[in-house]
């Protein structure tokens, strides 16, 4: 899986909301100021490229769906960030996090409590 731009992104956020949709969709759900209708469209046909994004054609019309699901992109993300920036360890992220003030004491228990229901109902 490859790694998406910003704005690719932003269009497959959209889609992932909308789970279908024309061009014309995808602008209607942009913050202004709204990109061009060409933009959006190089940017979907892009998406397709790299395995993203699908369309079923009504004649000129295509209507574009997610085939890579936002669950899988966004475990896709972590692994990238661990092994970018914290040599694979979510304890090396939750102490950057928590060094940084961001994560307080009660919150790595709440991440614990949840990962053990997680593994619970796995097996």
């Amino acid at each position: 899986m490859k790694e998406l731009t910003r704005a690719e992104e932003q269009v497959m956020q959209i889609l992932w909301d909308i789970e279908r949709g024309f061009v014309k969709d995808l602008l209607a759900k942009m913050q202004s100021p709204k990109p061009a209708y060409n933009t959006i469209s190089t940017i979907v046909r892009i998406l397709e490229r790299k395995g993203f994004v699908d369309h079923q054609a009504y004649g000129k019309s295509h209507e574009y769906f997610p085939i890579v699901s936002k669950d899988e992109y966004r475990r896709f993300s972590i692994d990238n960030l661990l092994s970018g920036y914290f040599s694979g360890s979510f304890a090396n992220l939750a102490s950057f996090f928590a060094k940084d003030g961001k994560m307080e004491l009660q919150d790595l228990e709440r991440i614990l409590e949840e990962v053990k229901e997680g593994v619970g109902e796995s097996n």
